[in-house]
């Protein structure tokens, strides 16, 4: 362990002196660490450059598995810990919008109930914000999508159900009092709530546009923050994008128009994204489980 904490002390101290500091060690001593670990593994781990020490690309990768090593010895201890004291664990959650207002706030109505003493935590984002983090041990699930591009051998995705996208505005709207279904070329002339690029509604709602043979808005404001869309939207002419599920969500609460406007190109599905070969914890199997049967009874 103490090897592993030296691979990631030099790492972020970009020196020997600096992680010897760190570790209250001597420099002879971590320099010796250090090349019986590249002696040990065979590859050089470390290279000089101007301002100090760099990870190799075997470097890096080595440093990824001890932040795993000590993210899974501090779970183990949390849920140790949580055991004894008669509580399941905790799970980490990061979802994007569209399965939030009716899939996972089911999940979690129903975990509460079965195992009150079960901890929760809810990140909601785009997909290409909570990926790292899943990668990265600081989440346990993503309910959302492999981002586009993204290397996906290290991740496993389970298909949950498909994310609709609807056109909103505000109650009063001029839109909404027109008899016919408006235009691209109409709502281009309105400025528009977006998703900040690259996430995939973004792309989406860009290429509808595209296809259309209209240019996007050119006045738009960029957050992918759902109370913040919504809380814009009242009494304003802005124009956004959200799941069909969170949509309908809010013109329940009569706080925004759904356009009939349909979207002409559609999200890939989303679903459970976990890390490939990871060990599932109780609280992870309960979620997992819980998560399928409520997909399985429609709430998807």
């Amino acid at each position: 362990m103490q090897h592993l904490r030296l691979l990631l002390a030099i790492e972020e101290r970009g020196s020997l002196r600096k992680a010897a500091d760190e570790l209250a060690l001597t420099q002879p001593a971590v320099t010796k660490m250090l090349q019986d670990m590249e002696a040990l593994l065979g590859v050089p781990l470390f290279e000089r450059h101007v301002r100090g020490l760099r990870a190799t690309r075997f470097g890096t990768a080595a440093t990824r598995y001890a932040r795993l090593v000590f993210s899974d010895m501090a779970g183990l201890r949390d849920e140790l810990v949580a055991l004894e004291s008669g509580k399941i664990g905790k799970v980490r959650i990061g979802a994007v919008m569209a399965p939030t207002p009716g899939l996972l706030a089911e999940v979690i109505r129903r975990l509460k109930r079965d195992h009150p003493l079960l901890d929760v935590s809810v990140q909601v984002d785009t997909s290409d914000m909570l990926v790292p983090l899943l990668e990265h041990d600081q989440l346990d699930v993503v309910l959302g999508r492999v981002p586009e591009g993204w290397d996906s051998s290290q991740l496993e995705f389970e298909q949950l159900g498909d994310e609709g996208l609807s056109i909103v505005v505000c109650r009063e709207h001029p839109l909404v009092r027109r008899r016919r279904k408006p235009s691209f070329e109409a709502l281009a002339k309105f400025p528009w709530i977006m998703q900040p690029r690259p996430s995939p509604m973004r792309a989406l709602v860009d290429r509808s546009f595209a296809d259309a043979g209209v240019a996007p808005p050119p006045s738009t404001i960029e957050t992918a923050a759902v109370l913040m869309t919504a809380s814009l939207l009242p009494g304003s002419e802005l124009i956004a994008v959200l799941p069909s599920s969170v949509a309908a969500f809010y013109a329940r609460l009569e706080v925004l128009k759904v356009l009939p406007v349909p979207l002409p190109r559609k999200l890939d599905p989303y679903g459970i994204v976990t890390r490939s070969g990871r060990p599932v914890s109780a609280s992870m199997s309960l979620l997992l489980d819980t998560l399928r049967a409520a997909a399985a009874d429609g709430h998807a």
